[in-house]
């Protein structure tokens, strides 16, 4: 399997390289135009010139294409296993705060004894009924 920076480079020399083809093939969008002078025979050849090498860069930028598309397949398959092992990693730690989570039991504040209330003193009674002797 072909490392990232291979990947990259190759990725860039096949874009450059598709450019070149088609801006080749674009040279030969005219066909050639029929000269009166000569006899058929000779523009149909002129024809059949245009017509190979226009094929040939034809398959050529088919080719590349071919070969760019293979390489979008290994980066497209290696964002894949990436984005799986991203999610394989945040499962793990989920879990993994989960159990922690679990494990230590939350340890609730100390809540400090309800004291009663202070009652007010109880009055004493004024006076004690004196008892005769």
């Amino acid at each position: 399997m072909l490392t990232e920076i291979q990947i990259s480079n190759n990725m860039y020399h096949l874009k450059k390289q598709i450019e070149q083809i088609e801006s080749e093939l674009h040279e030969f969008t005219d066909l050639p135009q029929q000269i009166p002078e000569l006899i058929t025979s000779a523009n149909l050849l002129r024809l059949n010139n245009f017509l190979m090498k226009s094929n040939d860069k034809k398959t050529d930028l088919i080719s590349v294409y071919s070969q760019y598309s293979k390489s979008m397949e290994i980066l497209i398959s290696s964002v894949f296993e990436i984005q799986n092992e991203l999610k394989d990693i945040l499962k793990e730690q989920s879990s993994l705060i989960v159990s922690s989570s679990k494990s230590k039991p939350k340890s609730k504040p100390k809540s400090k004894p309800k004291s009663k209330p202070k009652s007010k003193p109880k009055s004493k009674p004024k006076s004690k009924p004196k008892s005769k002797k």
